[in-house]
Order: C-alpha cells, then sequence, then structure tokens
C-alpha cells in the first residue's frame, strides 16, 4: 500500500471526509485530490502533521502497521502539539539549563518510585 493508500484508508475508518482533513492539516484539497487521482504521496515535510491528524506514528503511516509485528518494532518518534499541556511541559523542560533538566528527571523518577512503593503498600 503507498502512502496515500493508507491515509485514505485511515480517512475512511475515522470518518473523516477530506475537507475536514484538509482543514485540520492546512494541506490544500486540490493537493488531497491529486494523490488518490494521481496516485501520488505527500511530500516529506506534511508527513508529522498528517501523523498528528490521523492520530498514527509517522512508522503506522508509512509501513501500515501498529509497530507490533514480529517484523516491527516500535516508534521512538512521538508528535505533541506545543500548544497543549503536554507540549508546554516539554518546551519548559527543553528551554531549563541542562543541570536543572537533569533534577527535573531525578523528581520524576523519584516520585514513580514513590508512587509504585504507595501502589504496593496497598496490596
Amino acid at each position: 500500500m503507498t502512502i496515500s493508500e493508507n491515509i485514505f484508508e485511515l480517512l475512511k475508518r475515522r470518518g473523516m471526509s477530506q475537507k475536514t482533513f484538509s482543514e485540520r492539516t492546512g494541506i490544500a484539497q486540490s493537493t488531497i485530490s491529486d494523490w488518490k487521482r494521481k496516485k501520488t504521496n505527500p511530500v516529506s515535510e506534511k508527513i508529522l502533521i498528517i501523523c498528528e491528524v490521523l492520530n498514527v506514528t509517522p512508522y503506522e503511516l508509512l509501513g501500515c502497521t501498529d509497530g507490533r509485528g514480529l517484523r516491527s518494532r516500535p516508534s521512538d518518534l512521538i508528535v505533541i502539539d506545543k500548544n497543549s499541556e503536554h507540549g508546554e511541559v516539554i518546551c519548559e523542560f527543553l528551554s531549563m539549563d541542562p543541570s536543572l533538566q537533569e533534577r527535573m528527571i531525578g523528581y520524576m523518577k523519584a516520585l514513580q518510585e514513590m508512587m509504585v512503593k504507595r501502589e504496593a503498600d496497598k496490596t
């Protein structure tokens, strides 16, 4: 399956129209129609926004797999909107001095260990 065929299959599964997809990605409807009509694929610069809108990883989009098969591996890439709550946290973290980043990672690990211990104490 080509990338564009995967896109149209995902649109169908999600019940999303080409118009809605166009609006959410910022890709012209005529370009999307060309993918279908001319059997062409999107330019590489559009893959991440397409994945974000369709809620799939680039690996899933390009390989048409969920990353759990015997011949595939899970994606190491996460796409996060900078304006989301998670995106804001990541941006703040990246703006920190590296020594502060290390401390934050240490705090997160300590919190995780504390939560695991608390759950173990409940049982």
